[in-house]
């Protein structure tokens, strides 16, 4: 008997259990789907952030739905083929915990073979324009921070930093250095003082029950992001009809960095810091999430991100074009999937 198959009976059997034990959290019907399922495995898995970023991929005639979905926990598991790769698409929703949450949910409860995230995203990187479609090698998650008290400076221990649990390893923001229309005192001294950034802990699947490592870069899956170079010559959408068009001609690019948290960032003087900081391209509120936990759980992982905001341009500009925004990102997903598929094919 096959290990997927032995894998799928146990976890049909605790999923059983957890049920009757909390009252019939999976109906048997959702467990026989879900086992169903895991037998016509493993799937690639899409986890898209939100609706406007999902349905273009639904509409789109690369996708082939085989009408089969399966709802539990408030999401909603979609199947279906791109390129003869079997797929399986869920949404998260906004902000790192519906990101991580869902991310977990699809790994724990079905055979996955890797995951792709993908969708829209603001940028710190003046190299790049609204629509261009980025490719990060590492993320990291860049709103766990050990903020420290007011009189204490870069040379001073933060708390706990002994016991392991924090470290000035990544470096810090100094608020003051953003200090403006200072009328009394320095506007080289701040209340606010300094943030360091910290490292996430993670506790991987092969790993030692609760022993931690801790993880601030996660890279993408080598092979993913090899593939991904290919994706550098795919043309995107430019027009929005034949009068409203960018004025650039939107590209695709492999880049370093990108970061996540849970914050709508507009702020052009923190973008600007990230990018100076970290050679930060995109940033979202999703992404780290999907990476670290891929990271825990031993699985593939890359995202794309296709740029929705401009540094320099009309603020409006991105509401206008974020069709297009869209588009380019499941066009590139799309692109990403068949060249994927063409290499298993080969090897």
């Amino acid at each position: 008997m096959g290990i997927s198959v032995v894998a799928c009976i146990v976890l049909s059997a605790i999923l059983m259990l957890n049920a009757q034990q909390s009252n019939g959290a999976l109906s048997a019907e959702t467990q026989m789907l879900i086992e169903e399922a895991n037998m016509s495995g493993p799937y690639l898995g899409l986890v898209i952030p939100n609706s406007f970023e999902m349905d273009p991929l639904l509409q789109s005639p690369n996708f082939t739905s085989s009408n089969l979905f399966v709802d539990f926990s408030g999401r909603r598991f979609r199947f279906g083929t791109i390129a003869n790769k079997q797929v399986i698409l869920v949404m998260t929703g906004l902000s790192m915990i519906n990101a991580a949450i869902t991310t977990q949910l699809l790994l724990s409860v079905f055979n996955i073979e890797g995951v792709v995230h993908y969708g829209i995203a603001a940028h710190a990187n003046p190299s790049f324009n609204l629509a261009d479609v980025v490719i990060p090698q590492y993320w990291s998650h860049s709103a766990l921070w050990s903020w420290q008290r007011y009189g204490e400076g870069p040379q001073d221990e933060l708390p706990l930093e002994a016991n392991g649990d924090y470290t000035r390893e990544f470096g810090y923001l100094n608020v003051a250095n953003y200090t403006v229309n200072v009328t009394d005192g320095s506007s080289y001294d701040n209340s606010l003082n300094n943030i360091w950034f910290q490292p996430e802990e993670v506790f991987p699947i092969d790993g030692t029950p609760e022993e931690r490592q801790h993880a601030f870069w996660v890279a993408v899956d080598p092979l993913y992001y090899e593939i991904s170079q290919k994706l550098e010559e795919l043309e995107l959408e430019r027009c929005l009809n034949a009068t409203t068009c960018l004025p650039h001609t939107p590209k695709v690019a492999r880049v370093q960095r990108g970061t996540s948290a849970s914050i709508f960032l507009s702020n052009a003087a923190y973008r600007s810091f990230l990018h100076d900081k970290f050679n930060i391209t995109p940033l979202d509120m999703e992404s780290a999430s999907v990476a670290l936990i891929c990271l825990q759980q031993r699985v593939p992982f890359i995202a794309i991100r296709s740029l929705s905001s401009s540094l320099s341009g009309d603020p409006n500009e991105a509401s206008k074009f974020i069709t297009i925004v869209s588009k380019n990102s499941v066009t590139a997903v799309v692109e990403f999937i068949k060249q994927l598929s063409l290499h298993q094919l080969k090897w």
